[in-house]
C-alpha cells in the first residue's frame, strides 16, 4: 500500500503539471490589445497592426500581415495608421501585401489617427474601409524628391569635385552642383510617373473618376471630415470604432477580442547601438542622395 506521503507528493506533482499546462495554453491562446494574456485565442479575433511614424522600411509590417493572414482565428485586421508617409517603395510594398491578405479572405480596416497623409493614405487605400477622426490630417497626395545642393559652400571652402561618368545622367541628383535642365526634365518625368501610380490607386480603390482624383491629388491636406466629403474616407471614428467595424466584417458576434504584438522593451544596449548607428550614418553620402517619397512635410 502506498504511503500517505507518496500520495501527497503525487497530488502535488499532478496539480503542478496541470497548472503549468494551463499557463502554456493561455500563452498560446493569444495576447490582448493591452499585451496581457487573454482567452481571446479560443475564438475569432481582430488583429491590430500599428503603422506609426515615417515609412522607411516595410519589413516588420509585411511580416505581421503575413502572420495574421496565415492565422485562421483572425478574419479581420485593423491597420492603425499614424504616419505622414515616407518612401514610395516601402509604401507600395505594404499596400501590395494588404491586397494579398484580402485575396486570402482577410477583411481590412484602416484607422487613421492624428495623421494619415501621403504614403500613409496610400497604404490606407488597400483597406476595405477607411476610418478617420474628424480632425485627422490626411490627403497630401503627391510625390516629393529633394536633395541638398552645396555648390556655393564648396566654392567658399575651395572644394571641387572631379567626376568621371559613363553617361550624361549617371550622377543626376548629386549635391555638389546644380542640376542641368536636362536632368530636371528627367527627374520630373520620374516624379510624374510615380504620381500617376498614386492617382491610379485612388481611381481603383476610392470609386473616383480620374478627373475627380486629379482635382484632389494636388498635395493639399484635408481634415478627416473634409476627406469624407471628398470620398477619401468612408467613416468618421476612432480606433475602437474601427475594431467594431472590423469585427462585423469578419463575422464576429458581439464585442470583438483583439490581438496585437507586444511592444519590445527598449534596453540600454538598444539605445547605445542606435546612437552608434546614427553616428556612423553621418558619414554616409546615401543620406544626401535624392529619394522618391510619398510624404507630408
Amino acid at each position: 500500500m502506498a504511503k500517505k506521503s507518496d500520495v501527497v507528493i503525487g497530488v502535488i506533482i499532478i496539480v503542478s503539471f496541470l497548472f503549468f499546462s494551463l499557463v502554456v495554453l493561455f500563452a498560446f491562446m493569444g495576447i490582448s490589445g493591452e499585451g496581457e494574456l487573454s482567452l481571446a485565442g479560443m475564438g475569432k479575433k481582430v488583429a491590430i497592426i500599428d503603422l506609426h511614424g515615417v515609412i522607411n522600411n516595410s519589413a516588420d509590417i509585411i511580416r505581421q500581415l503575413k502572420k495574421y493572414t496565415k492565422d485562421s482565428s483572425v478574419p479581420a485586421i485593423v491597420m492603425h495608421i499614424d504616419s505622414p508617409g515616407g518612401g514610395v517603395a516601402p509604401s507600395q510594398e505594404i499596400y501590395e501585401e494588404m491586397k494579398k491578405a484580402k485575396e486570402n479572405g482577410k477583411r481590412i480596416v484602416a484607422s487613421m489617427g492624428s495623421v494619415g497623409a501621403s504614403g500613409g493614405y496610400y497604404v490606407a487605400c488597400a483597406a476595405d474601409t477607411i476610418i478617420a477622426n474628424p480632425g485627422t490630417l490626411t490627403g497630401s497626395i503627391g510625390v516629393l524628391l529633394e536633395f541638398p545642393v552645396a555648390e556655393e559652400l564648396f566654392k567658399k571652402i575651395g572644394l571641387r569635385f572631379e567626376v568621371v561618368k559613363s553617361g550624361e545622367f549617371k550622377d543626376v541628383g548629386t549635391y555638389n552642383r546644380r542640376m542641368t535642365e536636362a536632368e530636371r526634365k528627367l527627374l520630373q518625368s520620374v516624379i510624374d510617373d510615380t504620381y500617376d501610380q498614386f492617382v491610379e490607386v485612388l481611381v481603383e480603390n476610392r470609386n473616383l473618376s480620374e478627373e475627380e482624383a486629379l482635382k484632389i491629388a494636388d498635395g493639399s491636406i484635408f481634415t478627416g471630415r473634409q476627406a469624407k466629403k471628398l470620398g477619401l474616407v468612408d467613416e468618421l471614428g476612432d480606433l475602437e470604432d474601427a475594431i467594431k467595424i472590423a469585427g462585423k466584417m469578419g463575422g464576429i458576434e458581439g464585442p470583438p477580442k483583439t490581438i496585437k504584438e507586444r511592444v519590445r522593451k527598449v534596453t540600454f544596449f538598444d539605445l547605445l547601438t542606435q546612437q552608434m548607428e546614427e553616428l556612423f550614418k553621418l558619414n554616409e553620402s546615401e543620406k544626401l542622395m535624392p529619394k522618391l517619397q510619398y510624404i507630408f512635410k
